[in-house]
């Protein structure tokens, strides 16, 4: 993949190591290709399947075909990541790699890294003695957010950096910044590193909440058979992440929390958890395309980063805004006849999984955006509304959805190798400007759009509700009961 029209960001003077070759995986090839300078030599990529070898193979790009464990990966990577001098950068893409300590091993090393999700190893999503709590990305996250604390600064290693956790944090930047003008409140744009600023701006905004609110309706051409689990992404990491507990980031605003919400003891505290998994759990949201429509509220770091990024506290440290923040995602249909059948099934998965890559799909859009509601104005979307058509057009080996994950990887990469010693950061940390520029050339439109439509919409209807007809915007409307 040749860069002539493309930028380059910047050189990798070590080697690159590549964790994973799934769908996304496949997709960050062409896009590290055309934007940086690297010694092909010098990239591995490593993987327990070699279904898509023969794409590196074509390239010179060398392939290890082993799973990394708990047991082996200083063994296998320690090398990988040193060999022949130079600043290297492991890129995790995998599942079921513990991603805080590959984190710990990169920077010990001194090599950059970068993940779209706090990975566990192989076991955690499904331990039946581990109680609730303990299997959330709450927990995940804090063991992160306690290694950046005891270990500040240092080589940068990027957190959960896909669309989702990733992309929609600097969506959420970029749209309160547009809601502020639209508002007319005066303000000074706040610094990339200024957490309690941006968190003031948006209670000055008086935001209320945030949906990641997605709807995918990119369509395969043929149906999808029965006893088969298909999806746009990694049918593994949805399964895994679906069957966790759904989680939310716990605004300061809300009245009512469900009979089977729990919260945490230590921490941040910004999130609760349901008793319930999140692939299972209905929620009312509103997306440009659809309007009005059901989403799964499914775990992602990105809830409870940005409810916890955006938390307002007194002199005395009590919290005094926070915004409630949660996932409401309608995947592909297949995905959800996919997910019916398996819920069906007592959550057990279907023996077949598989990812429909670009050529299997006739056409669709993933519009993924944040939703900002409750503030003077009702609700504004910001996202991106990138169409099977265009991914196509803009780089190989992916469709829409892998295309807003991987873009954003980009993004991730450009950032850190810009800023090498920034420490362990997360998406709301970094420079939600330089991240879009780089990564708006792949998402199709990028627009915002206000809507009138609250959770309230046509309710009661035929039938009594338990809801609060006084605040539109309480959680207690929002979850499909």
């Amino acid at each position: 993949m040749a860069n002539a029209n493309w930028p380059v960001y910047g050189e990798i003077t070590g080697p690159v190591v590549m964790i994973g070759f799934g769908s996304i995986g496949r997709g960050t090839l062409p896009l590290l290709e055309r934007h940086f300078k690297f010694d092909k030599s010098r990239m591995v990529v490593i993987d327990p399947r070699d279904a898509d070898r023969k794409l590196l193979d074509e390239r010179g790009i060398r392939f290890v075909q082993e799973a990394i464990t708990t047991k082996n990966y200083r063994k296998v990577l320690k090398p990988l990541l040193t060999e022949g001098g130079g600043q290297g950068f492991c890129v995790n893409l995998s599942v079921d790699t513990g991603s805080l300590d590959l984190i710990k091993l990169c920077r010990e090393l001194g090599v950059l890294y970068i993940d779209t999700v706090v990975e566990p190893w192989l076991g955690f999503y499904f331990d039946t003695k581990a109680d609730n709590a303990s299997r959330t990305n709450y927990a995940l996250r804090e063991a992160v957010r306690e290694e950046k604390r005891g270990n500040p600064g240092g080589t940068t290693a990027v957190s959960c950096c896909g669309a989702n956790p990733g992309m929609v944090s600097w969506f959420v930047k970029k749209a309160l910044l547009n809601l502020a003008d639209d508002l007319g409140l005066k303000y000074k744009e706040p610094s990339t590193g200024g957490r309690e600023g941006w968190a003031k701006l948006m209670k000055k905004a008086g935001v209320k909440g945030i949906h990641i609110a997605e709807r995918d309706t990119q369509r395969a051409k043929n149906p999808k058979p029965l006893n088969t689990f298909w999806n746009t992404w990694s049918v593994e990491g949805f399964i895994s992440e679906g069957l966790q507990p759904s989680e939310l980031g716990w605004g300061t605003h809300e009245k009512w929390m469900p009979r089977n919400a729990r919260k945490h003891r230590k921490g941040s505290k910004a999130a609760i958890f349901l008793e319930q998994p999140g692939a299972n759990t209905r929620v009312l949201t509103w997306c440009p395309t659809p309007g009005e429509q059901y989403g799964f509220l499914v775990t992602h770091n990105e809830a409870i980063s940005i409810s916890d990024y955006f938390t307002v506290r007194d002199k005395g440290g009590e919290v005094t805004y926070r915004p409630t923040c949660h996932y409401a995602y309608h995947p592909c249909n297949d995905a959800v006849l996919s997910l019916h059948e398996m819920f069906g099934a007592a959550g057990k998965a279907q023996p077949v999984q598989h990812v429909l890559d670009e050529n299997e799909l006739v056409d669709g859009v993933d519009e993924l955006g944040v939703l900002l509601y409750g503030h003077k104005k009702n609700a504004y979307w910001y996202g991106s509304q990138l169409s099977l058509e265009e991914a196509r057009k803009l780089a190989p080996y992916q469709n829409a959805t892998g295309l807003q994950v991987t873009s954003a990887v980009l993004a991730g990469m450009v950032w850190a190798l810009e800023n090498p010693k920034a420490g362990i950061v997360e998406t709301d940390e970094m420079d939600h400007r330089r991240c879009l520029e780089v990564q708006s050339p792949y998402l199709g439109p990028v627009k915002g759009y206000y809507t009138d439509w609250t959770p309230l919409e046509g309710r009661p209807g035929l039938f009594p509700e338990d809801i609060d007809k006084r605040d539109p915007w309480q959680f207690r409307n929002i979850l499909v009961r």
